[in-house]
């Protein structure tokens, strides 16, 4: 039973954490997604950069929480990063970690900037 709930849960948070990068990377097309969008990118960066202060830059909980389930599934040897996780585990690819993160950092920041833009412009416009 353990072991149904373990995968079970490995399978929620691998869909959900997707999903939620994957949102916050291009949910800022969708006009009617856009205050959720800047809201999840702003509560990413407060998480990275924020709670990072405390638990080391780039700290996730949704990361944490997923790896804890991992490795009560007895994975070992995980990374820092999720995106690399994910590469690796869809891919069989391990990517560089300086190209993670630097592809993350690049992602994150333009999905901000453009969802800060055209909430800030979808505002205006309806003023």
């Amino acid at each position: 039973m353990q072991d149904f709930l373990l995968k079970t849960a490995d399978l929620f948070f691998l869909v959900f954490h997707t999903g939620i990068t994957l949102f916050n990377l291009i949910g800022w097309i969708w006009k009617k997604l856009r205050k959720w969008n800047l809201m999840t990118l702003l509560l990413t960066g407060g998480s990275w950069f924020l709670l990072g202060i405390f638990y080391g830059m780039g700290y996730c909980p949704l990361t944490e929480w997923h790896f804890r389930i991992l490795e009560k599934m007895g994975e070992t040897g995980l990374p820092n990063s999720y995106l690399k996780y994910l590469v690796h585990r869809l891919t069989g690819w391990d990517p560089d970690m300086f190209w993670v993160d630097t592809l993350t950092t690049i992602g994150y920041f333009l999905a901000l900037i453009c969802s800060v833009y055209l909430n800030v412009h979808d505002v205006r416009k309806n003023k």
